[in-house]
């Protein structure tokens, strides 16, 4: 199989697998989600949706996060890690959005990442989210670890893994695959102990023919 039929095969496994395709982080609004998204850097996505309803219940706007004392956004995110920088950059989003864009987030790759924190991943997945944009591929640590496995890409770099495999996804299915890759990831598909046994993608894994001696 062409790199190009691994890619559509493993689109159409795992849609069938995790049909309701949604990001694990709560929110109720773009910027929430936004919000999130920062705040789920080197912390998990179960952590971060224990600390947002306190964050959420309290800063409601986009006016309110521009004008929060940034020590009590630090001390409601605490918990997150690298909370002085993360609140920081909640903060300076909030403003940011405000002043350059008339209280509306951005809904290009390119305008997303000129926000506080915000690299290609989370604007991938804003742009997916809440725009629909086709393309969208968000290279989280699960993705990038999935496509090196299948045989998709042979670098861990996240922006050469996006650009790698974007012409290798229908457009229209990249988003939600990326987040069935997170799913996939934490159930069978794991950095340590993967059950490559029971796993549905198995006969079109370069690493599983590889470590299995399949032809």
């Amino acid at each position: 199989m062409t790199k190009k039929q691994t890619a559509h095969e493993a689109v159409s496994r795992l849609k069938d697998r995790y049909p309701g395709a949604v990001c694990s982080l709560n929110s109720d609004s773009p910027f929430e989600l936004l919000i999130s998204v920062r705040l789920s850097a080197q912390c998990t996505d179960a952590r971060v949706n224990l600390v947002t309803p306190e964050l959420f219940s309290k800063y409601k706007t986009l006016e309110d996060y521009a004008s929060a004392d940034v020590t009590d956004v630090e001390n409601i995110i605490r918990s997150c890690g690298f909370f002085r920088q993360k609140a920081r950059d909640i903060i300076g989003m909030a403003q940011m959005i405000l002043s350059e864009y008339g209280g509306v987030i951005p809904d290009s790759v390119e305008e997303l990442t000129r926000l506080p924190g915000v690299g290609r991943k989370t604007a991938n997945l804003i742009a997916g989210d809440v725009y629909k944009m086709p393309g969208a591929v968000v290279a989280d640590t699960h993705y990038i670890r999935i496509s090196n496995r299948l045989g998709l890409v042979s670098t861990r770099d996240p922006f050469k893994v996006e650009k790698e495999t974007r012409p290798l996804l229908p457009p229209k299915e990249s988003n939600d695959f990326c987040h069935r890759c997170v799913l996939f990831g934490r159930e069978i598909c794991s950095a340590r102990n993967p059950k490559c046994g029971i796993c549905p993608l198995n006969d079109i894994c370069k690493d599983y023919k590889k470590n299995n001696k399949v032809k």
